[in-house]
């Protein structure tokens, strides 16, 4: 997700119910002008994923291109899985043929690995968006990174029943030249976004409709959340959008990979 103001400490919530974890919030500006926050310290890696002979190495260069072409959208998702909001996602994904790309946090598919397998029976793509969703991974040591992307690989990768995530999206866009070398080579490419809907703000559908209509242009992929609060804007946003980017020639797709 994008950086946000106001704090994110329902992370801290979510984690520490689900591993015991306090979370502290950090500020932090990476990429964008916002600034957002984010838990630290997290769990210590405990079984990070090893290279295996069905890991394939891929591009280290953050994606924002669609594989469907120069008249694809991609449709991302981030910060779930969530039981209220991420049945409502995929219901209305399912119902205007749409996949997309959920970009889960640790934790949350840990928590909920029925709604991570739901993700993938439908034909949708999986992300690795780290275990503590931290804004600030690109001031944390090597160590700290590779824990977080690893622990996060390993949690939905078990959630899901076997099915590993194909991308990795760093919380804020908080890349470094580091985490994108360890994602991409534990075959899961930077994945990084043209449009922010906001959605996460909560500005109102309507706001959320007329931001992703003005910053089309900027490029196909469109990031929204399924996680975080209260997604109604969202889902009421996207009942909105999918339908109109098909009625104005787009087709959905996924990102390069």
């Amino acid at each position: 997700m994008a950086r946000h103001g106001g704090g994110r400490g329902w992370y801290g919530k979510v984690a520490g119910a689900a591993l015991g974890v306090t979370v502290l919030a950090t500020g932090a500006s990476v990429w964008t002008a916002q600034a957002g926050t984010e838990g630290d310290p997290s769990p210590k890696a405990t079984a990070p994923a090893k290279p295996g002979h069905d890991v394939k190495p891929v591009e280290t260069t953050i994606a924002h291109a669609s594989e469907a072409g120069a008249r694809g959208v991609n449709i991302t998702i981030d910060d779930g899985p969530d039981p209220r909001w991420t049945p409502q996602v995929l219901d209305l994904l399912r119902e205007y043929g749409v996949k997309a790309t959920f970009c889960m946090v640790g934790t949350q598919a840990q928590a909920h690995p029925d709604l991570v397998k739901k993700v993938v029976a439908a034909g949708h793509r999986l992300c690795d968006h780290t275990v503590s969703h931290n804004t600030a991974m690109d001031k944390k040591p090597q160590s700290y990174q590779s824990q977080q992307i690893l622990d996060a690989e390993r949690m939905i990768t078990e959630a899901s029943g076997g099915v590993r995530p194909m991308y990795y999206r760093a919380p804020g866009g908080a890349f470094t030249p580091y985490s994108r070398q360890l994602a991409a080579s534990r075959g899961m490419r930077p994945l990084g976004w043209n449009v922010d809907s906001k959605d996460f703000e909560r500005p109102g559908t309507n706001a959320i409709v007329a931001t992703v209509e003005r910053e089309l242009h900027n490029g196909p992929t469109l990031l929204f959340h399924d996680a975080g609060g209260d997604r109604t804007q969202t889902v009421q946003a996207l009942r909105r959008i999918l339908p109109r980017l098909k009625e104005q020639g787009y087709s959905f797709g996924f990102p390069v990979h």
